[in-house]
């Protein structure tokens, strides 16, 4: 388990418009935990932008043979984390999960690396905190609910360069007409 894991996500517009996000995980996490971590906030974002049909890629085999019941997940948590986003599939008119190799998945692993090392995150850059897992695996995963705004944490000083990812933001507001859109993930 790593307690400075980190999530980056890239969301290409079918015009080629990029938004990236950078997520930090305040919270112990494997490296399968972070990937479905930033599969489940990048869905909610998608969700949140009005986007209905989306291309997911990203470089974890497991993840994606997971979702696509092309394996089958052992662990409870996992199999929660896998859960969780076959409900948020329903919210989709359209969702293709594809697996790619890491060396096409170089700007997600870029914002992955920057958000668990903690480093300085350019501001044309969404960043977010969490400080708790997206879902319950106790109660068998989670909700089709967006991750809540974290409470201040005595141990976290506050972010100078944190940036909301709600769709008042009016460049967001473009996607929300947007169709066909892809995100790729990584963590």
């Amino acid at each position: 388990m790593k307690t400075g894991a980190g999530a980056g996500l890239v969301f290409i517009s079918p015009l080629g418009v990029r938004m990236r996000y950078a997520i930090r995980l305040h919270f112990p996490a494997s490296n399968n935990a972070a990937k479905y971590e930033a599969l489940v906030n990048g869905l909610h974002i998608a969700i949140e932008l009005g986007i209905k049909r989306l291309e997911v890629r990203g470089d974890s085999r497991l993840i994606i043979d997971q979702v696509m019941k092309e394996s089958s997940c052992h662990d409870p948590k996992m199999d929660a984390y896998c859960k969780a986003v076959r409900r948020l599939e329903e919210k989709f008119d359209g969702l293709e999960l594809i697996h790619v190799q890491r060396k096409y998945n170089e700007a997600a692993d870029t914002l992955t690396k920057m958000a668990s090392k903690r480093a300085p995150i350019p501001p044309d850059v969404f960043v977010s905190d969490l400080y708790k897992p997206s879902i319950d695996y106790k109660d068998d995963g989670g909700s089709d609910e967006p991750p809540s705004e974290p409470s201040s944490d005595p141990k976290t000083p506050p972010l100078k360069n944190r940036r909301p990812w709600t769709s008042s933001q009016s460049h967001l507001r473009l996607t929300t007409r947007l169709t066909g859109t892809t995100l790729c993930f990584n963590a």
